[in-house]
């Protein structure tokens, strides 16, 4: 049963169109990559999934709430981590979490105990009382992901989670993830340049260029589609190889426009 239903999406920005009519869904429970070159589509799309933009026309259906009939339902429907760090580095690790909880009305016995939960299970609770800016890159993103998970979301969303951290930090968390899709039943949604991270760990991969869905389906499909023989082969295959523009500050601006709603939700 899908999870997120996407139908006829477009977005426009004057005259230029960023998503072109695009459609796909996401079935509940899978880890889903969503994959594209720099100023594909891919921000434009997760925004406007996470109430964050306005689409030009479409609908976008998520955990069974309408997007735009239902924002406050779908925003607690999901966590979202970002690519950029979002934390309060003068905060402690748990105070960062009780910020959290507090912001989406977490009851407060519940919030206590799935602080504890969270912590211990990305291995940070003997750094609860730790000031954030003593973090490494990866203990704050295993935070982040803990932060996003507190208050039950059915989707989780990650825009390039792993982007800079070592790779055994980086194995280290899709594992976390892995688990948790396992314990949890959570929907993955997932943005990465890493191919092999994508081809390891998504059950299914849309690939979005120019604003279009130029192809869908497991790796081996992919592969098959394309006659290649690795998931980077395929992608390059399907996008060809010239190098793209970032999308202007598309996480910055993901960033802030959340931090200014969660902000409004105090």
């Amino acid at each position: 049963m899908p999870i997120i239903e996407v139908k006829n999406l477009i977005k426009k920005f004057g005259d230029f169109t960023a998503v072109k009519d695009i459609s796909f869904s996401v079935e509940k429970g899978e880890i889903f990559a969503f994959l594209g070159p720099n100023g594909a589509g891919k921000s434009t799309t997760i925004k406007m999934l996470t109430t964050l933009l306005t689409p030009t026309s479409g609908s976008l259906i998520l955990n069974n709430f309408d997007v735009l009939k239902n924002p406050n339902d779908v925003r607690h429907s999901f966590g979202i981590v970002f690519q950029d760090p979002s934390l309060d580095d003068e905060l402690t690790a748990y105070e960062n979490m009780q910020i959290h909880g507090v912001l989406y009305k977490v009851e407060k016995k519940i919030l206590i105990e799935r602080i504890k939960q969270l912590l211990e299970f990305v291995e940070l609770w003997d750094r609860k009382d730790s000031f954030v800016k003593e973090f490494s890159g990866g203990m704050k993103r295993r935070l982040e992901i803990a932060r996003g998970l507190l208050h039950h979301p059915k989707v989780l969303f990650l825009d390039e989670p792993t982007l800079g951290l070592d790779p055994q930090t980086r194995n280290h968390m899709w594992q976390y993830l892995k688990d948790l899709n396992k314990s949890e039943g959570i929907t993955v949604f997932f943005t990465t340049h890493y191919m092999e991270e994508a081809e390891k760990i998504a059950d299914r991969i849309a690939v979005i260029d120019h604003g279009e869905i130029v192809a869908s389906g497991t790796v081996t499909e992919l592969k098959e589609k394309t006659e290649t023989n690795t998931l980077e082969e395929a992608f390059l295959k399907l996008t060809g190889k010239n190098i793209r523009a970032d999308e202007a500050n598309a996480t910055d601006v993901m960033r802030m426009r959340h931090q200014a709603w969660t902000k409004n939700k105090r």
